[in-house]
Order: C-alpha cells, then structure tokens, then sequence
C-alpha cells in the first residue's frame, strides 16, 4: 500500500489538555495532534500530514522553522516528527482544509504532490547506496508496512484474528530475489548493480544466497532488514553487517509464504528471522493499548546495553493482514 504522506481527514475528536489555554489535542484516524484551541471543530475537513512528510519552503510552512527546518541533500524544508508538548504526543500536522484553495477534493484522497509534500529520506551512505540498475522490480512488493494509526477503521475487526509478531529492527530494507534465472539484490527502492563495494552484494555472497535460491527451485523473494556497523549507527553493537530476514514472497504465485512456510524456508536455507515474540497474539482493546505494547527492549541488545525496540510487526499466520506499530517511546528518543 502506498503511503499517503497528506490526505484529507475528518477530525474524530478533540480534547483539552491539562493544564493547557492555548492547546488542544485532536485525533483523526488513529493519531493523535496537538493543535491550536479552537481552530478545528469535530467533524471538519483538515489536510493531515504524517510524520516524516518533507513540506517544502512555502510562506504557509514558515510557521514549522524552528521546529522542523531540514535538509534533505540539497533541498530545503520542513521535517515532520514525532513530538510532546505540555506532555501529550503530537505526531504530525493537521492543516485547515483552506490549504488546498478550493480544489475539489475527495476524503481520503491523497494530496500530498498537489503540496509538493514527500517523504523525507536520510542520506544513504555510499556503501550502501550501491549503483542503480534499475527500478525496485515490479513483481515483487516494497517492504513498507501500514501503521496502525492508520487502520483505525479496521482495528475492531482485526481483535478477532490471531497474530504473530515479530520485532522492527532499526536499519535498512533490503531484498534478494532469484526469478526466471536471475539472481537480483535490491536496496529499498531500487535494484542495485552487482559490484565489490556495495555492503548488500558483499552480504548476498557471504550467505551464499544466489545458489541457496536457485537450489529451491522456485522464483521467490526474500526480504529482511539489514542491520550491524554503519547502518542507523549500529544499536545492536555487532561486528559487521547481515541481514535478518521477515519476508519471503512467491513470484509465480504473487503471494507471501505463510508463518509455517516461512519459517521452514529459513531452517532450509539455514538464514536468520528477525526476533519472533509471540505466536498466538490477540489485540488488545485499543490502538493506545497497543501502542504501549510496542515499547520494550530489543531482544538484539548487547549485552550489558538495553537497546530501545523500534515496534513490532504484527501479521496474521496466513499473510492476510499486516501492519506495523512504532513505539512513541523509540520515536521520541530518536528525535532527541
């Protein structure tokens, strides 16, 4: 699924908080803003941006200088983050819906091109940036799970499933795949050029992965988080780099395998999943619940050293639903 960086909202509900005049707190879909007292009512129609949008340099925007003024290469502009103000978290911005000037819009609707909004995207270091061969490829999905903030709708449903989750690790996306004969790696976005250098290509040959996929005998993906020095200043203290892998997708069938099925193709490939914390999950009664549930300590902590966990993925055995959920805890640390 796409992410939608700025879409037209309605807000659900708003809140005093304590001990604040000039503030109050608004919630639309699963999140939660401090805004302005008194500029939004429930039910109006506001522009939400989520955390990471990268609003570009607008009159309209200057208000976001002190706080959120980046750069991102050579372009300038405005990060949004997660925050906490008068003690209540605040993640992202919501914009009176005047913002888009009279464009005939739809709830829902994605309109962050039309404000020249993207995703703010850290530098990459050259090691892994690699040399581009092409676009990310079409017949295997990018790896960017939805939040649950953003499923609010589907929450009440979803308590009637059972889970399994497994940790978010902090470091960088990453894909190898065997299809048709070929043998490919690709970085988030993009696939990348085999060369000496490049940190992916160099884990793709420790691990031997182009002959343990074409040994399956099946066009298939794998997809995982690359993790260790250099990459997200290496919380995990590890020597090196490698990969621990959540994903392996089937691209005849154009499914991902279920948890059984994943499982035993690490065990077969002798690959290493990302930490696993719980086979039978049930939700909890609320996405704050939840939330709450994604703090902790990472089960990759070195030792003497508790490391903040990211969150969790949350999926469901057969691959049906998937989402992930951030610890505000994680957030607001990283943002100090």
């Amino acid at each position: 699924m796409e992410r939608k960086l700025a879409s037209v909202v309605t807000i659900d509900d708003l809140q005093p908080i304590k001990d604040a005049d000039l503030i109050e707190v608004a919630t639309v879909k699963g999140w939660k803003l401090v805004v302005k007292k008194n500029e939004f009512r429930v039910g109006d129609h506001a522009v939400y941006c989520e955390i990471d949008s990268f609003l570009p340099l607008k009159p309209e925007f200057e208000f976001l200088r002190k706080s959120s003024y980046r750069k991102m290469g050579e372009q300038e502009g405005f990060r949004l983050k997660t925050m906490k103000l008068r003690g209540q978290v605040s993640q992202g911005l919501l914009l009176p819906v005047q913002v888009l000037e009279g464009y005939d819009y739809v709830m829902g609707e994605d309109v962050a091109a039309r404000l020249g909004i993207v995703k703010f995207e850290p530098p990459v270091p050259a090691a892994l940036a690699g040399i581009c061969k092409g676009s990310f490829p079409s017949f295997i999905p990018k790896t960017d799970e939805e939040r649950i903030q953003n499923l609010s709708k589907e929450f009440s449903s979803y308590r009637e499933q059972v889970f399994y989750v497994t940790e978010k690790l902090e470091g960088s996306s990453a894909t190898f795949y065997f299809n048709q004969g070929v043998f490919g790696v690709c970085s988030r976005n993009l696939e990348l050029l085999e060369s000496a250098d490049n940190t992916l290509w160099k884990i793709a040959r420790a691990l031997k992965l182009s002959e343990k996929l074409a040994a399956t005998g099946n066009n298939i993906a794998l997809q995982g988080e690359l993790i260790g020095e250099g990459i997200q200043g290496n919380p995990y203290a590890l020597s090196g780099q490698t990969v621990k892998f959540f994903n392996a997708f089937d691209i005849d069938t154009q499914e991902y395998l279920s948890m059984p099925a994943f499982r035993e193709v690490m065990k077969v490939l002798d690959l290493e999943p990302v930490p696993l914390l719980d086979e039978n999950f049930l939700l909890p009664d609320t996405i704050a619940a939840l939330l709450l549930l994604a703090e902790g300590t990472s089960m990759l902590s070195p030792a003497g050293k508790a490391v903040e966990r990211e969150g969790l993925v949350i999926r469901s055995a057969d691959r049906t639903i998937s989402f992930k959920v951030i610890s505000n805890r994680f957030l607001l640390k990283e943002n100090n």
